[in-house]
């Protein structure tokens, strides 16, 4: 499976026409588009894998070269916003703090950029519920809950909360990946994980926690991360300003795109 690279503009966005009605869509995609973002594609007449494409992406995804691997010319909305928070995150923490490399930025950008999922999960519930977005994420998220010991009318009462006030609930759930991640990263053996894992299961979303595979941003970030406690302070500055904000993603919006 020979690979080139491509730009976003080169690419089919599956789902892109129910995303209209997320008012950051637009501004997320020309932060792709401005930066210049290249995707690795199969060679043309070179049939793709999606088990080689997620192994790749897995094992060898690098945060400083931004490159994603597919497994052809398409690339769903949802996906276009998850990256683009990546590169607009660890460029603001590069800005402020000269780097992006501590496993705590590493897990602050990974938090806003899955926070940023749900969100859109809730609003489109309910202005586009037959999006592929939707019909592919609910049913997951739903499996996940139930593994989870949440039931089916439990489950229904989350979702109508997260469709009422979608912010809200970006603010509740990237708090949660950001503190589970941080807590997660800290530990040494399975005692001390289960520990945090049991605390944090009480949370709003403590449910949909496994979803997120928090194994691989912890493994990632021990792999790739270094010591930098400046960068570090001012990661908990970022993560300080938005727990204080009456509306998180608004003041993301508002300063950093």
């Amino acid at each position: 499976m020979p690979l080139r690279t491509v730009s976003l503009g080169d690419l089919t966005i599956d789902d892109e026409s129910s995303f209209a009605s997320i008012p950051l869509y637009p501004r997320l995609k020309a932060v792709l588009v401005g930066a210049g973002h290249r995707f690795y594609v199969p060679a043309p007449g070179t049939p793709g894998s999606w088990d080689r494409t997620l192994f790749l992406n897995l094992t060898f995804w690098n945060g400083n070269e931004g490159s994603d691997v597919l497994c052809d010319e398409h690339l769903a909305a949802d996906v276009v916003t998850h990256i683009a928070w990546h590169h607009v995150v660890g460029q603001r923490v590069a800005q402020a703090a000269g780097s992006a490399r501590s496993a705590l930025a590493m897990l602050f950008s990974e938090s806003i950029a899955s926070a940023f999922d749900l969100h859109m999960l809730g609003r489109l519930w309910r202005e586009a519920p037959g999006s592929e977005f939707v019909t592919t994420q609910v049913p997951i998220l739903s499996e996940v809950a139930q593994e989870a010991g949440m039931t089916d009318d439990d489950f229904a009462t989350l979702m109508t909360e997260l469709s009422e006030d979608p912010d809200r609930a970006f603010e509740d759930l990237r708090q949660l990946l950001f503190d589970a991640g941080a807590a997660l990263f800290s530990c040494r053996d399975v005692v001390q994980a289960q520990a945090q894992l049991e605390r944090l299961a009480g949370h709003r979303f403590g449910a949909l926690l496994h979803h997120y595979q928090l194994s691989n941003w912890i493994l990632y970030a021990r792999a790739y991360a270094v010591t930098a406690p400046a960068v570090d302070e001012v990661v908990r500055g970022f993560d300080a300003t938005l727990r204080q904000a009456p509306v998180s993603l608004a003041w993301l919006a508002d300063n950093w795109l």
